[in-house]
């Protein structure tokens, strides 16, 4: 194993330790759309507007971001091997 694969292994171990407390610290989405689909309930409310503001929308974007570079450091840590040969 290379000083590379090494440090991605333990960069891509951090990350998925931080996405998976995120996870976990994220509130359960509720299934009131279709409610509101069914009654006809407008979602043009101030909390509606402001969603993007929100502490659970803030942790949803850092998930994501998590994700896509945990993502991009697993194919990192496969072809770093293949190229080096």
């Amino acid at each position: 194993m290379s000083t590379l694969e090494i440090v991605g292994g333990i960069v891509l171990l951090i990350v998925s330790v931080l996405v998976i407390i995120l996870c976990l610290s994220q509130e359960q989405k509720s299934q009131d759309s279709m409610s509101a689909a069914l009654t006809g309930a407008s979602t043009d409310s101030f909390y509606g507007k402001n969603e993007g503001r929100t502490k659970e929308a803030i942790l949803n974007k850092i998930t994501r971001t998590l994700g896509i570079l945990m993502f991009i450091i697993v194919l990192a840590i496969n072809i770093i091997p293949i190229v080096t040969k």
